[in-house]
């Protein structure tokens, strides 16, 4: 866990003063000077206490994150990280909580931004990351390898480990970047083991300290268990060298247990049954009984660390508590997991407390658990959750029904349709035929809502758009409940398209609109809100398909509308990204700029957990479209990067990124790009994405001079489009499409009708003309909008620099002490004055004009004019 270290005098772990090793010290203080430092030894070596023992009298700001076997796990270690994050800066925790694990470049770069406005470039930090060995995920060790290179000059690593670490030291010592720290530099010297057995008021011969020098041979942890024995040793007695050569665990059984109270002994036993030792956990489980206080006298062993109100137990003597595991009763150990299942759960680490419900084999508390958890979940989390519910014994199920509920929404988020439908209908026979109860009820609408859930998603490729009636039922039994839902299951998912239609044939996607728009009043009531205005979006994106303008616009607005008053967050970033393609189709620059202002305000909405991944896709399939290829994000950019959202809702970014290739002119990369998705269910399945990557494939044979693939492509698409007059992928293709269509009416082998090609090519004139005129307002902006138009007064200096590290609209306001409606007049006046039409673009631009540095603090007076203290 982080820690919070000030300057402290003494150095004092648990309650015993700790011998100065001054030349230790001057060797950290100078390896500190480097961006990077390892310190790497066996167990035993005071490896932690010499660290702990530098910070607390080195003069800067430390922070101490102790790691363990269970942060492999991302989500826990994620978790983990942003729990302690809350001890150096709330706002910026709760802004990493609305983030999922950094895994992907793109993330690691959104999560650098968001505490930036925490690191003072005057300051020098320290960060500690103790017990690194334990680490072998490749995901959790990727994110510790950016984090120690990170871009902050004034931040330094300490990495504490037992073995070489798994990350390239051999480049970055190359780089000058690394100092490194071994067994030999932490051995004691034969001086510093008499001056510490001083210090414990250890009295010993020039023989007794040879021979158990000469034994331990500078390892701290042996000498002080040597030195436990030499104290009670009867005096003139000696410390004969045999004595030394002992075995470690049994010192610690004759040196602390053997001494210790029985209520001690298993009290301790208990605590290495769990990971978090919080004060307020361990105090509950000692109750009144006074252990707490006896096992400060231990020593160095258990650290009390006072800032989070936490211990920490040496990792030999952990080792060795959990080797005694044993002696405890199974009600014992029950009982302990209980308590830190509970912590865990209040506390918000919910895989632990899942975890730890398990080994309590309280699994209707941890069903609870699972039930706050999203209605489609990550595949990793997805995994772990049903190899947990495979492990519940089967009387549970027959217990609880909502057990069925959670493992089948864990099977539809996996893709096991087949499975999950076969257990749903025998439980939902087994309840009707029951006496009638409200907690029957509930459990009955769960059933069924899920139920309906896997038919609208397979329906794709059954074409059975009988999925309405399972939702009917399930409004029935919510009404009869009376049971209120809540959490995040109330917002709806969206797929790569909103009309689940994979066949062409005519009228199937108005077949599926008219069964979504059937379902929309029972499980937006059943599951309050989920998915109200997803009917509207529907008819809006098979009108934008089809060309009708008109008619896409109004729809989508009305289904923004809808969302808005039910926080559907993802039917209203949709609804935005087609009335951005509608914009530019129409050649309307002020509209643009208005989207991106309601695009951006999505990123304020804390409640909506993809918000950043989907304002990514969004803004990066219109910079592309624009040909501002410079202004997407990292993570569309190249095929390394795997999506973090579920393999059913994801693939979108497989487009934008398949486009961006293909305007740079990276042909075979856009097509390696079409098909990097394996999911039966996903971008690749659908109608329209089957269209667009078809017309796209054209393009790339075309700009490959691969006239004949070009063709055949164009003439797949047309196959495609034609039943349902799905023209709009052709004439959003601008130039690229006036050309190949082109050569597609020059070509006698090609079998599509020439009037159509003729309009398509017309059409598609018409378009790139009014992209030409969007993106050419856009690259003139941004040549001359280096400077701003008008000077910026202090208070739009402050809003901006707030804008710049990442603050939120209410944080900007608190921080300026004015309103939140000044605030947003203050950011429309920035804009205005930087031609910005985002926040990102505002920074950019500021940064580009001198107002504010590469490190977002603004320049003194640079461009700024008096405000007056006007609101």
């Amino acid at each position: 866990m982080y820690e919070q270290l000030f300057h402290s005098n003494v150095p004092i772990v648990g309650n015993q003063q700790y011998l100065e090793r001054p030349q230790i010290y001057r060797l950290l203080e100078k390896a500190v000077q480097y961006p990077i430092v390892t310190v790497v030894a066996g167990a035993g070596y005071g490896k932690t206490q010499e660290v702990y023992s530098f910070v607390r009298k080195y003069n800067v700001l430390t922070t101490w994150m102790q790691l363990s076997e269970r942060d492999n796990l991302s989500l826990r270690f994620w978790e983990n990280f942003v729990k302690v994050v809350t001890f150096i800066n709330k706002d910026t925790a709760a802004k990493l909580a609305g983030t999922s694990f950094p895994a992907t470049e793109r993330q690691f770069d959104r999560y650098v931004g968001i505490p930036r406005s925490d690191v003072q470039s005057d300051w020098k930090y320290i960060f500690v990351y103790d017990d690194f060995h334990l680490l072998h995920d490749a995901a959790v060790l990727r994110f510790m390898e950016r984090c120690i290179t990170s871009p902050f000059a004034n931040i330094t690593s300490i990495i504490i480990s037992r073995s070489d670490l798994p990350i390239n030291t051999r480049v970055l010592r190359s780089k000058g970047m690394l100092a490194t720290i071994t067994e030999d530099d932490l051995r004691f010297s034969h001086d510093e083991m008499v001056a510490y057995f001083r210090m414990q008021d250890i009295k010993v011969s020039p023989e007794t300290a040879f021979w158990t020098y000469r034994s331990t041979e500078g390892w701290a942890f042996a000498i002080n268990l040597a030195g436990l024995a030499l104290k009670n040793e009867p005096p003139g007695k000696g410390y004969a060298s045999s004595s030394v050569k002992f075995n470690v665990f049994k010192l610690l059984e004759s040196e602390i247990m053997s001494v210790s109270s029985e209520g001690l002994r298993k009290y301790l036993i208990k605590l290495s049954l769990i990971d978090h030792l919080a004060l307020d956990l361990l105090t509950e489980l000692a109750g009144n009984t006074g252990l707490l206080e006896e096992m400060k006298q231990i020593g160095s062993f258990i650290r009390y660390d006072s800032y989070l109100n936490v211990y920490h137990i040496h990792n030999l003597f952990l080792e060795y508590l959990i080797g005694k595991q044993g002696e405890l009763t199974e009600e014992e150990t029950w009982n302990v997991y209980l308590h830190a299942a509970r912590w865990c759960g209040a506390n918000n680490f919910k895989m632990d407390a899942m975890n730890y419900y398990e080994k309590a084999g309280a699994y209707h508390e941890l069903f609870e658990v699972v039930y706050t958890l999203p209605f489609v979940i990550p595949n990793p989390i997805a995994k772990f959750l049903l190899e947990l519910c495979d492990r519940a014994p089967e009387a549970l199920y027959r217990q609880n029904a909502l057990a069925w509920i959670l493992y089948t929404r864990i099977l539809l988020t996996l893709e096991l349709f087949e499975k999950a439908t076969a257990v749903l209908k025998d439980i939902i026979a087994e309840l009707e035929a029951a006496s009638p109860s409200s907690f029957q009820y509930r459990t009955l609408s769960g059933c069924y809502n899920v139920l309906g859930f896997i038919y609208l998603i397979t329906s794709m490729h059954t074409q059975d758009y009988t999925f309405v009636p399972w939702f009917e039922r399930a409004y029935h039994y919510y009404r009869l409940s009376g049971h209120e839902i809540k959490g995040p299951i109330t917002v709806g998912c969206l797929c790569s398209y909103v009309c689940r239609v994979s066949s062409p044939e005519p009228g199937a996607i108005e077949r599926f609109i008219e069964a979504v728009s059937a379902m929309v009043p029972y499980v937006s009531i059943s599951l309050k809100g989920c998915f109200y205005g997803v009917d509207k979006l529907a008819w809006a994106e098979l009108a934008w398909f089809r060309g009708d303008v008109t008619a896409a616009e109004t729809l989508a607005y009305e289904a923004l509308s809808k969302a808005r008053t039910q926080h559907q967050y993802e039917i209203e970033n949709r609804s935005l990204f087609y009335l951005l393609r509608i914009s530019l189709y129409q050649g309307n620059r002020e509209h643009i700029q208005e989207l991106f202002t309601l695009l951006e305000a999505q990123l304020e909405t804390l409640d909506y957990v993809n918000r950043y991944t989907f304002h990514d896709i969004v803004t990066g399939w219109f910079y592309v479209h624009i040909g501002q290829t410079a202004s997407v994000v990292a993570w569309l950019k190249n095929d390394f990067e795997e999506s973090d959202l579920n393999s059913l809702v994801y693939g979108l970014e497989i487009l934008v990124r398949a486009k961006y290739h293909f305007i740079e002119k990276q042909y075979p990369a856009a097509l390696a790009s079409l098909g990097n998705q394996k999911s039966s269910y996903g971008f690749k399945e659908f109608l329209f994405g089957k269209l667009e990557m078809k017309v796209l494939e054209a393009l790339c044979c075309h700009g490959m001079k691969d006239t004949e693939g070009a063709l055949r492509a164009l003439e797949a698409a047309y196959a495609l489009a034609l039943p349902n007059a799905l023209d709009m992928p052709f004439i959003e293709a601008g130039k690229d499409m006036r050309t190949l269509t082109a050569a597609a009416l020059k070509d006698p082998a090609c079998v599509i009708p020439k009037p159509w090609l003729e309009r398509i090519q017309r059409e598609a004139a018409t378009y790139a003309k009014k992209l030409f005129a969007v993106a050419g307002g856009y690259q003139k902006e941004q040549r001359t909008k280096l400077v701003p138009v008008a000077p910026l007064s202090r208070r739009e200096i402050a809003v901006l620099t707030g804008l710049s590290q990442g603050l939120t609209r209410e944080e900007i306001a608190e921080d300026n002490d004015i309103s939140i409606n000044t605030v947003k007049s203050v950011i429309k006046s920035v804009y205005n004055k930087l031609g910005a039409i985002n926040r990102a673009d505002a920074v950019r631009l500021a940064t580009a004009g001198g107002i504010l540095p590469a490190g977002g603090e603004p320049e003194t007076q640079k461009g700024l004019v008096p405000d007056h203290g006007l609101d």
